[in-house]
C-alpha cells in the first residue's frame, strides 16, 4: 500500500482520491459504518424527510480548487440556490437579506443599500482568486499575487478588527449590523473578539457570489462523489476499522495498527484527517514527537459546542420576514447587543437565554427532501460543550426555548412539526469522534489558532515531526468548511516529498 489516509470525512476522501489520481495505491480507513462524517444526510426525523447531519451549506464548494480538480460535478453531484441566501430578521420586524441578486440585497439594506453595493463591487473585482487565496497552503504567495496585493492588504486589514466594530464602520441601522457579526458566529467568534471579523465577511461576500448552495440529494451526495472519484481511481474504503496507532520507524511512518490489531504496512504515507490531540498524543508514541510540539498540542482548543435540531414539518416555516420565507439560511440574532450577550452567557458555560441560531431551508432550494406540499428544518445554537447536571438532563428543555425562538420569529411554526431530532454537543461526538465536544469546526477559530498557529507552529504545512505523517483535519489551515482543501493541500504535500 503506497498510503492509508485515516478517516473518510470530505478532507480524507479528497486527500485518497487526489493521491490515488496521481497512481497511488490508497486505502481509506474509516472507523464508522458509512463515511462522510459530519458530511452526510439521514431521515433524522419521518421516512420520507432528508436531513443533514451536520454541514449543510457550502459556499466555498463551487470555487474550492480540491473540488474543481477532483470535478465533483462530472462526479453526479448537482447544486441548487434558494432565492435569498442569507436572511437577518428580528421580533421588531426588521431585516437585511443578502441575495445573489445584487439590486435585491441593495433593496434590502435599505439606507445602508450603497454600503453594502461597495462591499459587493469589491467581491466582484476579486472573483475566484478570493477564494483561491484563501485556501491555499501557506505562503500563499501566488494566489495571493492572483488576487491582487492591494486586495490582499485590504482584506487582512478588515479581517483583524472584531465583526462588532467592523459593522458599526461600515453600517448605519441596527437590521445591517447584525448581519456579519451573525456571519462570523458560524464559528466561535463574538462582536467583541479581536481579529473576528474575517470570516463573517467572507461569508457575506460568499453569500453575494457563489450563495449558500445546498447539493440536490443531501449533503451525503458530497461523500458519495468523493468516495466515487476514489474508486474511480483505483484507491479503496474500508468502514469499521478505527486507527489507534501510527506505527514508526527510524522517525518514518511505516504503517498503522487497527483496534482488532491488523497492521497495515505503507511505502509512501499516512494522511490522517483527525484532530490534533488524536494524533499526536494518542496515535503516536512519545518518542516519535518533542515535548515542546506535545505541549503546544495539549494547549490546542476547540470550539463551542453545537446544538442542533431537525424538523419534519407538514409546511414551509411562517415566517414575518417575507425575506426569510425564501432564503437558504436564516439567522437568528436580534442585535450587536444581543449577539455580544449570547457570547458571554456560552463562554461563562451558561445555556443561552435567548439562543444566536443558524437555521437552514434546505427544501426551499431541494425539495425532494421532503413528501409534497411538505418541508424540512435545520437549525443549530452554540453552547459549552459540557454543562451541569449533563446533557441529558437538559437537551429537551432547551430543544424547547430554541422553538419558542423561532415561534416569535414565525408565529404558528410549533403547529407544523410532525417530527424533530436533537442532536447535543455528546450526541454529535459520539457520531463523529472529530467532534470534540460538539465542535462542528475542528478547533477554535480564535486568532491563536488560525494562519501558522494551526494546529501548532512551526507543523502548519500540514507535515509533521515524523516523515511521511501529514495531518489533512480542519485543524489545518484553511480551517473550517466544507472545501477539501485541507486533504487538497496535504495531499500535495506528500506528492511534492515524494519527489524531492
Amino acid at each position: 500500500m503506497d498510503a492509508v489516509v485515516i478517516g473518510a470525512g470530505p478532507n480524507g476522501l479528497t486527500a485518497a482520491a487526489t493521491l490515488a489520481r496521481h497512481g497511488w495505491e490508497v486505502l481509506v480507513l474509516e472507523a464508522k459504518q458509512r463515511p462522510g462524517g459530519a458530511v452526510y444526510s439521514e431521515a433524522l426525523t419521518l421516512p420520507g424527510y432528508v436531513h443533514d447531519v451536520g454541514a449543510a451549506f457550502f459556499p466555498f464548494a463551487g470555487d474550492s480548487p480540491a473540488f474543481r480538480a477532483l470535478d465533483l460535478t462530472g462526479a453526479g453531484l448537482q447544486w441548487a440556490n434558494a432565492r435569498h441566501e442569507s436572511c437577518h430578521p428580528a421580533p421588531d420586524g426588521t431585516s437585511a437579506t443578502i441575495s445573489r441578486d445584487f439590486e435585491a440585497t441593495v433593496h434590502s439594506f435599505g439606507v445602508d443599500g450603497p454600503a453594502w453595493r461597495r462591499l459587493a463591487d469589491w467581491q466582484r473585482v476579486m472573483g475566484p482568486h478570493l477564494v483561491e487565496a484563501l485556501l491555499a497552503p501557506l505562503p500563499a504567495i501566488i494566489p495571493a499575487w492572483r488576487l491582487g496585493i492591494p486586495h490582499v492588504l485590504r482584506l487582512a486589514t478588515r479581517s483583524l478588527l472584531s465583526s462588532g466594530r467592523l459593522a458599526r464602520g461600515l453600517f448605519q441601522t441596527e437590521a445591517a449590523r447584525r448581519v456579519i457579526p451573525g456571519l462570523s458566529l458560524h464559528a466561535d467568534l463574538g462582536p467583541d473578539d479581536f481579529a473576528g471579523a474575517g470570516i463573517g465577511l467572507v461569508l457575506a461576500l460568499m453569500a453575494a457570489s457563489s450563495g449558500f448552495p445546498v447539493p440536490r440529494g443531501g449533503a451525503r451526495a458530497i461523500t458519495q462523489a468523493l468516495v466515487r472519484r476514489l474508486e474511480e481511481a483505483g484507491g479503496k474504503l474500508r468502514l469499521n476499522a478505527h486507527v489507534s496507532r501510527i506505527l514508526v520507524r527510524e522517525r518514518r511512518v511505516v504503517g498503522v495498527r487497527t483496534d482488532q490489531g491488523e497492521e497495515i504496512a505503507v511505502r509512501r504515507a499516512v494522511i490522517a484527517d483527525v484532530g490534533p490531540p488524536a494524533l499526536f498524543l494518542k496515535m503516536l508514541g512519545e518518542r516519535e514527537t518533542t515535548w515542546w510540539l506535545r505541549n503546544r498540542i495539549r494547549q490546542f482548543r476547540y470550539a463551542w459546542g453545537t446544538f442542533k435540531m431537525d424538523w419534519a414539518l407538514s409546511a414551509p416555516v411562517p415566517w414575518l420576514s417575507e425575506e426569510a420565507r425564501e432564503s437558504a439560511v436564516v439567522h437568528a440574532g436580534d442585535s450587536l447587543a444581543d449577539l455580544t450577550a449570547f457570547t458571554r452567557q456560552v463562554r461563562a458555560g451558561q445555556l443561552p437565554d435567548n439562543p444566536y441560531l443558524v437555521i437552514g431551508q434546505q427544501s426551499l432550494a431541494d425539495p425532494e427532501r421532503a413528501p409534497p406540499g411538505a418541508h424540512t428544518l435545520w437549525a443549530y445554537s452554540h453552547v459549552p460543550s459540557v454543562v451541569e447536571g449533563d446533557w441529558p438532563r437538559h437537551r429537551e428543555a432547551f430543544a424547547d426555548r430554541i422553538e419558542r425562538r423561532l415561534e416569535g420569529l414565525a408565529p404558528g411554526f410549533r403547529q407544523l412539526i410532525r417530527g424533530r431530532y436533537i442532536a447535543s454537543p455528546v450526541d454529535l461526538e459520539a457520531m463523529d469522534e472529530n467532534l470534540v465536544g460538539g465542535d462542528l469546526g475542528g478547533g477554535s477559530t480564535q486568532f491563536q489558532q488560525q494562519l501558522i498557529f494551526r494546529p501548532a507552529f512551526p507543523y502548519f504545512r500540514y507535515r509533521t515531526p515524523v516523515k511521511g505523517l501529514y495531518l489533512a483535519s480542519a485543524s489545518t489551515h484553511p480551517g473550517p468548511g466544507v472545501h477539501g482543501a485541507c486533504g487538497f493541500n496535504a495531499a500535495h504535500a506528500a506528492l511534492s516529498d515524494r519527489r524531492n
